[in-house]
């Protein structure tokens, strides 16, 4: 067997055309692994913010289901702001700020922010007795009427300047059930 060295002109490196081409090849995958990683790392940051969003609104929710449930009776409303008597006859205050996007709960000189990021927030109150042909409860605007308490809201947060994260909206109704005179 006989063996021929190429001539010298082969022993050279790529031509300008397949480096070229090479390169093109390397940049739209290098693109294109770029654009994924982005993509998944956005779709992370917005599964975490969901995650910490639900905990938070499931966190707030409770606290007030527990609060409203224990108070002897509702002392003042607005469609911000609730201000109760508890158990122990001390005042017990939810409040949104709009400005600053939060739900406070204040007992006793002592506050505690139960909400953020929250883009809405209303409450809402209504009667014991029912409408007739239905179960849907009377609205009121009267406090020493109130045995009902509705609460609606909406958080959201922002990924890289953009909101895309939207907590879906949080309802619920609350009975009061050591209502004064019962």
């Amino acid at each position: 067997m006989c063996f021929k060295r190429p001539a010298i002109g082969r022993w050279r490196a790529f031509t300008l055309v397949e480096f070229l081409v090479v390169m093109a090849i390397g940049t739209i995958m290098m693109a294109a692994v770029a654009s994924l990683t982005l993509y998944t790392a956005r779709s992370f940051a917005m599964l975490a913010n969901y995650v910490e969003l639900d905990n938070q609104s499931r966190t707030a929710l409770d606290t007030l289901t527990r609060d409203v449930r224990q108070v002897v009776f509702l002392d003042d409303f607005a469609s911000n702001k609730l201000v109760l008597v508890d158990y122990d006859g001390q005042r017990l205050s939810y409040t949104y700020d709009v400005d600053k996007r939060t739900l406070t709960r204040s007992k006793a000189n002592e506050s505690k922010v139960l909400l953020t990021e929250c883009d809405e927030l209303v409450f809402n109150i209504w009667q014991r007795n029912t409408l007739s042909n239905s179960y849907d409860l009377v609205a009121t605007t009267n406090p020493d009427l109130t045995k009902a308490i509705d609460v609606t809201w909406i958080c959201s947060r922002k990924i890289l300047g953009a909101k895309v994260n939207t907590e879906s909206v949080q309802t619920a109704r609350v009975v009061i059930r050591k209502q004064q005179g019962e």
